[in-house]
């Protein structure tokens, strides 16, 4: 299956501590890979990697066999990577409207008509339209969230990278979220990093196992959150050799 944003050898290091250690993985169009790790274990680095925001030591980032290796930040945006943030982060002080308009207008570089669709498009989308004029600082928790993606979709991307998007929901609005990421992939690739894992496991197509940059094993979601190195590594149970995985 071609893959829209592949990753080759990527490696970074600051001082003694690797936060991408070789690794090698990609995503196709319309599914979702998800990544988990405990923390520390160099999630939100690989992400700044692949979205411009620190370089990375080696290695290269493929999008749409384009490597976009050496292209800063504000380039990457404008050729297809968008980014949510664990904690959301509107201008407070702006309408969701106005939010959505200037990730349209600035990040993609729309023109004004576009922006102003495209804005449209994506409040529905995300199920924010009878929050359109409400101010960004008076949102619930669950619709920052919303307004997180919608910013992030605005540019019609071609990679969507969801950074612990779930943290801090209750088990329903997970369940809202869910359904809400599950409807999105259809449009776009998404790798998500996630700690809550049900929620993973509901939308991702694979998931790979990350710890002290490296991955450790990758692939089908339930298979893999049973496995021995998830349960040793990330959930940190000691499995008895005896026992098997």
């Amino acid at each position: 299956m071609d893959r829209v944003l592949r990753v080759e050898g990527l490696t970074k290091r600051f001082g003694g501590i690797v936060v991408a250690d070789a690794l090698d993985f990609g995503v196709a169009p319309n599914t979702c890979l998800g990544v988990i790790g405990p923390n520390g274990a160099g999630k939100t680095s690989v992400f700044n990697l692949i979205d411009g925001s620190i370089r990375s030591d080696a290695g290269r980032i493929l999008l749409s066999e384009r490597d976009i290796s050496d292209f800063p930040k504000h380039q990457r945006a404008r050729l297809g990577i968008a980014r949510t943030y664990q904690i959301p982060q509107p201008f407070p002080d702006l309408t969701v409207f106005e939010n959505v308009l200037a990730a349209a207008t600035f990040s993609a570089g729309l023109s004004a008509a576009d922006a102003g669709h495209a804005t449209k498009e994506m409040i529905e989308k995300t199920g924010l339209s009878k929050r359109m004029t409400t101010m960004a600082g008076a949102l619930t928790l669950l619709d920052r969230k919303r307004l997180e993606l919608a910013r992030a979709l605005a540019a019609a991307p071609k990679v969507l990278l969801l950074d612990e998007v779930a943290g801090g929901l209750t088990e329903q609005e997970v369940r809202v979220l869910v359904e809400l990421i599950r409807s999105l992939k259809k449009d776009v690739a998404m790798i998500w990093s996630e700690h809550v894992a049900h929620a993973l496991v509901a939308v991702a197509d694979s998931i790979f196992l990350l710890n002290f940059g490296r991955k450790i094993a990758e692939g089908d979601p339930q298979t893999l959150l049973d496995s021995r190195e998830v349960r040793e590594i990330y959930m940190g149970i000691v499995v008895d050799a005896a026992l098997g995985s």
